[in-house]
C-alpha cells in the first residue's frame, strides 16, 4: 500500500546546524527530483547537485539521494536533499518541493507510511513514535 500523494518535510531539527535535510516521499518524487535537480539521481548513490528554483536559479548546493520503491524507509520512492542547515535554505527547498506537487507531511507520516507498506512492524512504529 502506497500513499496516493507525495509528502515533504524538513527532517532535521530547527536551528542552524551545518547540514539540513528535506525529505520527500511518494509517487511524485521523480518529477520533483527533475524539477529541483534537473535530473534523477542514481539510486542509493550520494551525488553533489545544485538545487534549483522554478527559474533555474541555484537555491543551494548539496547532496541528493534517491531511494526507489520499495527499497526505502517508507517503501515508496524517497528523495533526500541534504543542503546547508540554515532555516532559510531549508524553507526554500521545502517550498520548492511543495510547488512541484508535494504537500506538507503530518508529524509521523513518514513512519506511518513505512508501517502501512510493511517496512516497520507495530512495535517498531510505536518505538519511533516514542522518540
Amino acid at each position: 500500500m502506497s500513499g496516493s500523494d507525495t509528502i515533504a518535510s524538513i527532517a532535521t531539527p530547527p536551528g542552524f546546524g551545518g547540514v539540513g535535510i528535506v525529505r520527500v516521499s511518494g509517487p511524485g518524487v521523480r518529477a520533483i527530483a527533475e524539477g529541483i535537480l534537473r535530473t534523477l539521481p542514481s539510486p542509493r548513490l550520494a551525488g553533489y547537485h545544485r538545487f534549483r528554483d522554478a527559474a533555474g536559479e541555484t537555491l543551494d548546493s548539496g547532496i541528493a539521494l534517491f531511494f526507489p520503491s520499495p527499497h526505502s524507509f517508507t517503501g515508496e520512492d524517497v528523495l533526500e536533499l541534504q543542503g546547508h542547515g540554515g532555516p532559510l535554505v531549508l524553507d526554500l527547498l521545502l517550498r520548492r518541493a511543495l510547488q512541484l506537487g508535494a504537500r506538507p507531511a503530518r508529524p509521523g507520516e513518514f513512519s506511518e507510511r513505512a508501517f502501512l507498506n510493511g517496512k516497520l512492524d507495530l512495535v517498531q512504529a510505536e518505538a519511533v513514535a516514542d522518540l
